[in-house]
């Protein structure tokens, strides 16, 4: 029987040994170690031997068993070693080689305009207030003084979501919340995102930006709102930038107006940028309508405020001297890698 046993280990031996590949090598654990591999069947064979053969024989098969064992669990090692070397070739790499660049990104024009015209009202003393894009139909118009049947609220037709909510056509809903708190004075502006049902061309979307700006205070007079407009309009366009104001017409202010600027490219001699005025507009403003105040819990009688408001997309187009306004939202890196 011994003679069977050293011919059974010389056999698996050689053939773990060949086990090149992790297939090879388990085909040789299942032939010589498995339930019905050959050392399995020589244990079951035990019971045509003698009671004093079968303790010396048990011992000899359990003992071939560890060799295999141990031979099969170096063979393993000495298989990952090798496929770890190989790996380690095939992924070298040549440190002498440039680096890839990474792509790194940059912000929007419309980042870049907005960080300045928040950098610009902190400076001044404002505090930057954001609200949410879903808003009531109260806080969009009727708080406003544009109740129902107001020809203004035809103008800002927008997208109702179903009873009273809708998105917001302008950001003044966070002014009116402002004053509703009843924290005053009141020094603010608020940007974001707003909605109206406009077709899209060279300066209309229905998506766009707005940032609107509120005073509440005592003693608030039109000479604070020029001065204030003044201050941000030679900030933003340079110090040698001259402001203009038109009458003009809001629900929401009284009196109210629209501001101009004298044009940066030719200095308000004329040229096409301007299409030859001199001037450029860049925003609506007016004095607080008494009546918004009462609405929002405000004694007209004890403050006076302003309110201005601009859309930031105009002013990126303005300021980077875009022409398109589509040029913003398109995505194209030819583009938006100049700023």
């Amino acid at each position: 029987m011994s003679d069977t046993l050293q011919e059974l280990r010389d056999r698996a031996l050689a053939q773990i040994k060949e086990g090149i590949t992790p297939e090879k090598l388990e085909e040789a654990r299942v032939a010589f170690l498995g339930k019905k591999g050959e050392l399995t069947a020589m244990l079951k064979s035990m019971k045509d031997l003698s009671a004093e053969e079968r303790p010396k024989f048990g011992q000899a098969v359990n003992d071939l068993r560890s060799e295999l064992e141990t031979a099969i669990d170096e063979a393993k090692k000495r298989m990952k070693s090798a496929m770890r070397s190989e790996q380690l070739k095939a992924e070298a790499v040549d440190v002498t080689l440039p680096a890839k660049r990474q792509a790194v990104g940059h912000r929007h024009p419309n980042s870049l305009a907005l960080t300045e015209i928040e950098r610009i009202f902190i400076g001044m003393g404002y505090e930057v207030v954001r609200s949410t894009e879903i808003e009531k139909d109260y806080y969009n118009f009727e708080a406003l003084n544009i109740p129902a049947d107001h020809p203004a609220k035809d103008e800002q037709d927008t997208f109702y979501l179903g009873g009273d909510f809708l998105l917001r056509t302008q950001t003044s809903g966070a002014q009116v919340h402002e004053m509703e708190k009843g924290r005053i004075p009141i020094k603010m502006i608020s940007p974001g995102r707003v909605f109206r049902s406009d077709e899209v061309d060279a300066t209309h979307s229905p998506v766009f930006h707005q940032v609107e700006g509120l005073l509440i205070d005592k003693n608030i007079t039109f000479s604070d709102l020029k001065g204030t407009l003044a201050v941000f309009a030679k900030e933003f366009f340079g110090e040698e930038t001259r402001v203009k104001f038109r009458p003009h017409h809001f629900p929401f202010t009284e009196p109210s107006a629209e501001m101009d600027v004298s044009c940066y490219k030719c200095g308000g001699t004329g040229c096409r940028f301007c299409k030859g005025s001199g001037w450029i507009e860049i925003l609506g403003c007016g004095m607080v309508h008494p009546h918004v105040l009462e609405m929002s819990g405000v004694d007209p009688e004890t403050y006076t405020g302003f309110a201005f408001g601009l859309g930031l997309e105009r002013l990126a187009l303005l300021k980077y001297e875009i022409e398109d306004m589509r040029l913003l939202y398109e995505n194209d890196e030819r583009f938006l890698t100049q700023f």
